[in-house]
């Protein structure tokens, strides 16, 4: 298979995809809210397993109003699970997203590092065969691979 010259993503296509994501956010803002660790641990999680429960639960407490205790607002479980399914879907949108932008980023990345591993190493080889520009040059980078002793508290 012959491989294809690369391509950077052009800059108007980065510009244009990170204000979509800013337009996003700010239709939403006025809907959604930050969580606290602690909060989101302490809320119900409404999955995969407890999504038919709860539609099946609202179904019935529409069609036998009767069973609806006097303290419980039909009209919020109805808003609460609409957004919850609305949601859902721009969830399951954006994680395809993300996904798609983290496995590029993962590949573009690896593939810099390497290059920068390959430069790194012809340097330190310059280095090491006395040529004077190389020689500033490696002491920098070889910062990045220095390694840090740490005392063992059983030493002390």
């Amino acid at each position: 298979m012959k491989k294809q010259p690369l391509e950077a993503i052009p800059a108007n296509v980065i510009e244009a995809v990170r204000q979509r994501l800013a337009e996003s956010k700010s239709l939403l803002k006025p809907y959604v809210g930050a969580l606290t660790p602690e909060q989101r641990h302490k809320l119900l999680k409404m999955g995969d397993k407890s999504d038919a429960f709860v539609d099946k639960a609202y179904r019935f407490a529409v069609e036998n109003p009767t069973l609806i205790p006097p303290f419980f607002n039909l009209s919020d479980f109805n808003l609460n699970l609409t957004d919850a399914h609305n949601l859902r879907t721009i969830h399951n949108d954006a994680l395809q997203v993300y996904e798609e932008i983290d496995d590029a980023m993962m590949s573009a990345g690896s593939a810099a590092f390497q290059a920068a591993l390959t430069f790194y190493n012809f340097v330190k080889f310059s280095a090491e065969q006395d040529i004077p520009e190389a020689k500033a040059v490696y002491e920098e980078l070889k910062k990045r691979f220095a390694k840090h002793k740490h005392k063992n508290n059983a030493e002390e």
